[in-house]
């Protein structure tokens, strides 16, 4: 094929017309970044709750368990006494991180103030492009062999 000025004259605005597109697209978080995100919120979450910070720790909840809860000291309450490995966790590590579609649930291995593990299932929902939690379900740590 011969060369065309004119091809080239014409590809070249659209190269550059779709670069600019690209660049100028607001940044969709990555993987890592959302990972990050979801945990940061946990360990705030759980850094507000040692510190007895009740305002903190309810920031951190979802819709759902505002109108569930209705208050940050009914929550802190409910947290304090049926969460004690959330409420004084001792050491906290993120263990897997499976998306669900509309939520997101994060696994943290936790070791409450007796000493004992346990596995912490967070529900994580997307509110007003923060990440919020949902729920939380405590188990006994399954530590294998």
């Amino acid at each position: 094929m011969a060369w065309n000025p004119l091809r080239t004259r014409v590809r070249l605005p659209f190269f550059l017309l779709i670069v600019l597109v690209v660049v100028a697209l607001p940044g969709v978080p990555s993987a890592e970044e959302q990972d990050e995100a979801i945990e940061q919120t946990i360990l705030r979450q759980i850094e507000a709750f040692a510190n007895d910070d009740q305002e903190a720790a309810w920031s951190f909840a979802s819709e759902g368990i505002k109108r569930r809860f209705g208050d940050a000291d009914v929550f802190f309450s409910m947290v304090r006494e049926a969460y004690p490995a959330v409420h004084r966790a001792t050491t906290i590590e993120f263990v897997e991180l499976v998306p669900h579609g509309t939520f997101d649930i994060q696994v943290v291995r936790l070791t409450g103030p007796d000493g004992q593990l346990w596995d912490a299932y967070y529900r994580m929902v997307r509110s007003d492009g923060d990440w919020r939690v949902a729920g939380v379900q405590l188990q006994p740590a399954d530590m294998g062999i």
